[in-house]
């Protein structure tokens, strides 16, 4: 039977704003989001009359139903109208879990994204973008890739110009966030700002780095939480060391900050190692091909 590989891209949050409670549950979101190199690695191996499983190098994630890439080949196969195989989805998972970087979404929009080429492309990227959608909120995103603005539940795209090239330090303390949990925490707050996402649109369309980093800005920071005074550290952190801007990413508990020089960059990961073992050093990535 065939196999491929396919690298699953972390993501970052540029700037995150919540703009509204929906009728069906959901928040409206408006956030600009970038995929960057730090990515897992798949390895997919069709399988005859067998259900889909995954394999992990991580032991609590499951490998059933119960993970995200699982259940994105079975849709796959179920939408391109294909019966009788399977996925074997073998997962290196190098992006940190619970960590607001879309870990597993990029796994599920990965394994869609190598299963469609598998299969010749039976479903065009419209088709394959709304599969994500039905997915989860961040696949749209993760199939697709590069610099989006992204509304709705966040399945909702538009290409934005590419952020200017720099080098992004990510950091994750030793803790993840509930993302239900601090959606719930935040129906309770008074949220103090928003983010000036026009503001970063238009320093994207002139390549103003200073100016996008300057205005970034995550509202799930404004929640109160016990734990928000180590995401605070981080961010001082990395801003002393020559960061141009530092946010929490996604919903937490990984923190970013963007740097135009690479020698800066290095030399924050080197001091924030010395107490957080997830620290990395990623570069932009550009729209990915479908």
């Amino acid at each position: 039977m065939k196999s491929t590989t396919e690298k699953a891209y972390a993501k970052i949050n540029i700037s995150l704003d919540v703009t509204g409670k929906r009728a069906d549950g959901y928040h409206d979101m408006l956030m600009v989001m970038q995929t960057v190199t730090l990515c897992d690695e798949l390895e997919l191996e069709l399988v005859e009359n067998k259900p889909s499983f995954a394999e992990c190098n991580l032991h609590f994630v499951p490998c059933d139903e119960r993970n995200l890439a699982v259940r994105a080949a079975n849709m796959f196969f179920e939408r391109a109208g294909i019966d009788g195989v399977g996925a074997k989805i073998k997962m290196n998972k190098l992006i940190p879990v619970g960590a607001g970087m879309a870990g597993g979404s990029s796994d599920a929009a990965a394994v869609i994204r190598a299963l469609n080429r598998l299969f010749d492309k039976p479903l065009s990227a419209a088709e394959l973008e709304q599969l994500a959608a039905d997915i989860g909120s961040d696949v749209a995103f993760c199939v697709r890739g590069g610099t989006q603005l992204a509304s709705g539940r966040g399945e909702v795209l538009s290409e934005l110009p590419p952020l200017c090239d720099c080098y992004t330090v990510i950091c994750k303390p030793d803790f993840s966030t509930s993302t239900p949990e601090l959606f719930k925490k935040l129906d309770s707050v008074k949220l103090r700002c928003h983010p000036d996402t026009q503001g970063i649109i238009s320093a994207l369309e002139i390549g103003d780095l200073c100016g996008i980093a300057r205005r970034m800005y995550n509202v799930f920071e404004d929640v109160p939480d016990r734990k928000r005074s180590t995401i605070t550290e981080i961010k001082s952190t990395l801003l002393d060391c020559g960061a141009l801007g530092a946010i929490m990413t996604g919903t937490g508990s990984a923190v970013f900050g963007l740097f135009d020089s690479q020698q800066a960059a290095l030399t924050a990961a080197q001091t924030l190692r010395k107490e957080y073992r997830f620290c990395f050093v990623a570069k932009n990535m550009p729209r990915l091909e479908v």
